[in-house]
């Protein structure tokens, strides 16, 4: 049994240490916001936080985890009270398909806690190795922008 801290409940899950984190938030607590994308660490569809960084779920083990809190796109918001960050990309029409957005959402969220008023050059750096094959990045970057100015 190992134990984890996501979206502010402690959660016990019958997973191995060395399970994937993305597998576990997907198949054993049934969150749907983080994306298996690519597997290898490169696409940034499986982006949560853990302990406020911004990690990729597909290549961090259970075990690398430890009493840190891990925060998904779920824990942000509800469809009746998105947070700022949320309604910033309903706002600016960022989603295309909406596979990369968790992930693009997360990402920001990180580069937001620790910097609330990045320029756009910041904005363009932080989200660059989180891809969309839509391209609708411009949008994106707006969002976060916006997000920022509102916050």
């Amino acid at each position: 049994m190992a134990r984890l801290k996501v979206n502010g409940r402690v959660h016990e899950v019958d997973a191995p240490e060395d399970s994937w984190l993305l597998y576990v938030l997907r198949n054993d607590l049934g969150l749907n916001g983080p994306k298996y994308g690519c597997g290898m660490d490169q696409c940034g569809a499986c982006t949560v936080t853990i302990g406020g960084s911004a990690v990729r779920s597909c290549v961090t083990k259970l075990s690398e985890v430890g009493d840190k809190e891990v925060v998904t796109v779920e824990g942000l918001g509800t469809l009746d009270k998105p947070s700022k960050l949320q309604q910033a990309f309903i706002d600016e029409q960022a989603a295309q398909c909406g596979y990369c957005v968790p992930g693009m959402i997360m990402k920001a969220k990180a580069l937001l806690d620790f910097d609330p008023k990045p320029t756009e050059a910041k904005v363009r750096s932080a989200l660059n190795e989180n891809l969309c094959r839509c391209g609708a990045h411009n949008r994106i970057v707006r969002a976060v922008l916006r997000a920022s100015r509102e916050a």
